[in-house]
């Protein structure tokens, strides 16, 4: 036992009953693990769902196979050992850690859910003296690497070109429409429906400090009504937008980000080295703008540069108006 850890074994203290019980629960934990990834994918990503549970099978017969030399080497009783119980073992991240990554990322957890186990048992075999012991080692490690191989033949066997295609397609509109299209509207919003107050306060004033602090709180409390709008105007289930916390963190940081892009060069002391300044920044958000537009929304991009460019000329005029009145 670890002082202070009882309840945690150094690999090394396992008997080799202990250590063939952990390789089974670890089998049924990874099968559990691919079963549930297959089921967060089934509706989008019908084809990766089934490579999953192709991988969750082979999980199930690695594991068959092992609790019958387990019988044949101990007897019916296995005894109860997990990960967690064995200290510098490898974790699993819980799914709901993984299920709001993309699916690249799913299968990248999978990839290396398998790569973790192999080094974990070659270098438990390694470091073990005991000719038995070893070999067991050697045959876990064996058949990791085997399911790296299993996995490789399964993705080709169920995702084949035009799957994987469509699947790309669909994961590309989910992070449009979950993080691109709300991020988008939070900038337009925080670049241009700031710009009146701003230049407003700073032709009336021509006090940068003041022109600063109203710059910030109009970007802080439009980023906040804007997050908080988006999250609360669609739950995403019907939609298919995504999380509501998503879409809404995109929306009011973006929207804060715009409008703090021509607040903080009035930070500088001297009032018309900061407004041209300013000036300069809000030409780069607007072209920014246009940018995303042509590149994620495939809006031709002139049409997005003349459509921003011109709000945004309006409001800033207004803004000039008003402020020099």
């Amino acid at each position: 036992m670890i002082p202070g850890f009882s309840s945690r074994r150094r690999f090394r203290d396992l008997s080799e009953q202990e250590i063939l019980a952990l390789a089974i629960s670890s089998e049924e934990d990874d099968a559990r693990i691919y079963r549930s990834y297959a089921e967060m994918l089934r509706a989008d990503f019908p084809d990766s769902a089934a490579m999953f549970d192709g991988m969750a099978r082979e999980e199930d017969g690695h594991r068959q196979r092992l609790i019958e030399l387990h019988r044949s080497r101990f007897g019916d009783v296995i005894p109860l050992i997990r990960r967690e119980h064995v200290a510098g073992f490898y974790a699993r991240r819980p799914i709901w850690l993984v299920e709001n990554l993309g699916i690249e990322r799913i299968r990248d957890e999978a990839e290396a859910m398998e790569r973790d186990a192999e080094t974990f048992y070659l270098k438990a075999a390694q470091h073990s003296s005991d000719a038995a012991t070893r070999k067991l080692l050697g045959d876990l490690a064996a058949a990791e690497a085997g399911h790296q191989t299993r996995a490789e033949e399964l993705q080709q066997e169920h995702l084949s070109g035009d799957a994987r295609d469509a699947e790309e397609r669909t994961a590309k509109r989910q992070f449009l429409l979950t993080w691109v299209q709300p991020g988008l509207a939070g900038l337009m919003d925080g670049s241009v429906s700031t710009l009146a107050p701003i230049f407003a306060t700073a032709f009336a004033t021509q006090d940068t400090w003041t022109t600063f602090l109203v710059g910030l709180a109009a970007s802080v409390g439009a980023g906040i009504s804007m997050g908080f709008t988006e999250a609360a105007s669609d739950d995403g289930e019907l939609s298919g937008r995504g999380s509501p916390f998503k879409r809404g963190l995109a929306s009011g940081v973006m929207t804060t980000v715009g409008g703090l892009g021509h607040a903080l060069p009035y930070l500088i002391p001297d009032f018309w080295t900061a407004t041209i300044i300013a000036f300069v920044v809000v030409f780069i958000e607007l072209w920014a703008i246009a940018w995303i537009q042509n590149k994620y929304m495939e809006t031709p991009f002139f049409r997005a540069a003349f459509q921003v460019v011109l709000g945004g000329a309006l409001v800033f005029a207004a803004g000039v108006l008003i402020g020099s009145g």
